[in-house]
């Protein structure tokens, strides 16, 4: 008998569970709200539960020239560069100061909820790109307890394909630029998964998002975790756990408490 585990989001206990109606937008899409959005500071405990932070990188080079060309000349040309000769936004970009001071606005967050009993993640989980690791790396400054290191996940990826700027560094470039981080076992030197020509689906984003899920709830025994990654694996998350949509921006953080079950496939009985 096999048994399938499925994922959803449990909803009342943050602000983003149920945004509702509202004509502009800005309150609710607001990128760090006081308290992170927490409606409820009782700490989760069931077993079967985890709180997830889930924080988007702060703004790139390429965030900047996708809003300089706009979407659509982005999307069918642009995007699919380097550069254009002032700025350069491929491969993996770093953070731009602006994204550098989202990253500092989302530490402070932290330190001042720090105060008031939220609960640091006690495991973590980065994206192997730049900008995200550079995000991490300053929102969490200071805050953590020596010897807490994040671990880099291939699957925690932005969308790949075609765009320069979600193609990963070698892990030698990683593990030189970032050695106080940890790297999954399995990690390729080089990225073998990007294409120039092919792009992932939704679907396939899907599929990764659920190995994450998977490797958590099966390995680890924490109940707070961090995820630092791209909105596109984010919208992944929300996706496969039914949490309604939100279009977080950089530097933003989401937070939701995931149910795992395991439910049995009459079909293999």
């Amino acid at each position: 008998m096999q048994y399938t585990r499925t994922y959803e989001t449990i909803v009342g206990y943050f602000i983003q569970d149920n945004p509702g109606p509202n004509a502009t937008g800005t309150l609710l899409r607001e990128a760090l709200p006081a308290r992170f959005g927490l409606i409820d500071d009782h700490p989760e405990s069931h077993v079967r539960y985890k709180i997830f932070f889930l924080g988007r990188h702060g703004e790139g080079y390429h965030n900047v020239a996708n809003a300089k060309y706009g979407d659509d000349a982005w999307l069918n040309y642009w995007c699919k560069l380097n550069g254009d000769g002032v700025l350069t936004w491929g491969p993996d970009p770093d953070l731009t100061p602006i994204g550098e001071g989202q990253a500092e606005a989302a530490r402070a967050l932290w330190e001042t909820e720090l105060q008031f009993g939220i609960p640091l993640p006690n495991k973590m989980y980065c994206s192997p790109l730049s900008r995200v690791i550079q995000t991490h790396k300053l929102t969490f400054r200071g805050l953590l307890p020596n010897g807490c290191k994040a671990t880099l996940v291939e699957n925690i990826r932005e969308e790949i394909g075609v765009e320069p700027c979600n193609k990963r560094r070698t892990r030698t470039d990683i593990e030189r630029k970032f050695p106080d981080y940890l790297i999954e076992d399995g990690f390729t030197e080089d990225d073998e998964l990007w294409r120039p020509d092919v792009r992932e689906r939704h679907d396939d984003i899907d599929i990764r998002v659920r190995t994450v899920l998977e490797m958590i709830f099966r390995n680890d025994e924490e109940r707070v975790i961090s995820i630092t990654s791209h909105l596109g694996f984010i919208n992944g998350f929300l996706r496969v756990t039914g949490h309604a949509d939100w279009a977080l921006p950089t530097g933003g953080v989401i937070p939701l408490v995931v149910k795992a079950s395991l439910k049995c496939d009459p079909s293999d009985a």
